[in-house]
C-alpha cells in the first residue's frame, strides 16, 4: 500500500504541476500560445504519459472523485453477484491525489 500511496502522489504532483507549465501566465509566452487551443491537448498528453508511466500499480487515480464515485456507486447499486468494494484500500486513491496537489501548490506558490 505504500508504494501505491506514493505512487498517486507523485502522479498527482506531476500533472498539477505540468497543468501550472501548461497555462503558466508569470512569464511571457514564448513557444506555444494557449490562444491556439493547443493547451488541451497537452494536458491529455499529460495524463497519457503519467497514465503509461506510473498507471500500473494503482491505475493512476490522479484525482479523487476518478475512483471514489465508482466506488460508492459499485457499493450501494445492487448488482447480482458483485465482489467486494475494497473499502481497505479506498483511500489511498483519495490521500494520494490530495497530499500530491499540495505538495505542488506549495511548490508552485513557494517558487513563484
Amino acid at each position: 500500500m505504500g508504494t501505491n500511496l506514493v505512487s498517486e502522489i507523485i502522479g498527482t504532483a506531476v500533472l498539477v504541476l505540468g497543468v501550472a507549465a501548461i497555462f503558466q501566465v508569470a512569464t511571457p509566452v514564448t513557444g506555444i500560445s494557449i490562444a491556439t487551443g493547443v493547451g488541451p491537448f497537452l494536458v491529455a498528453a499529460l495524463v497519457w504519459g503519467i497514465g503509461l508511466s506510473l498507471g500500473g500499480p494503482t491505475g493512476y487515480a490522479i484525482n479523487p472523485a476518478r475512483d471514489l464515485g465508482p466506488r460508492i456507486a459499485h457499493a450501494v447499486l445492487p448488482i447480482a453477484g458483485k465482489g467486494s468494494s475494497d473499502w481497505g484500500y479506498s483511500w489511498i486513491p483519495v490521500v494520494g491525489p490530495v497530499v500530491g496537489g499540495a505538495l505542488a501548490g506549495a511548490l508552485i506558490a513557494f517558487v513563484l
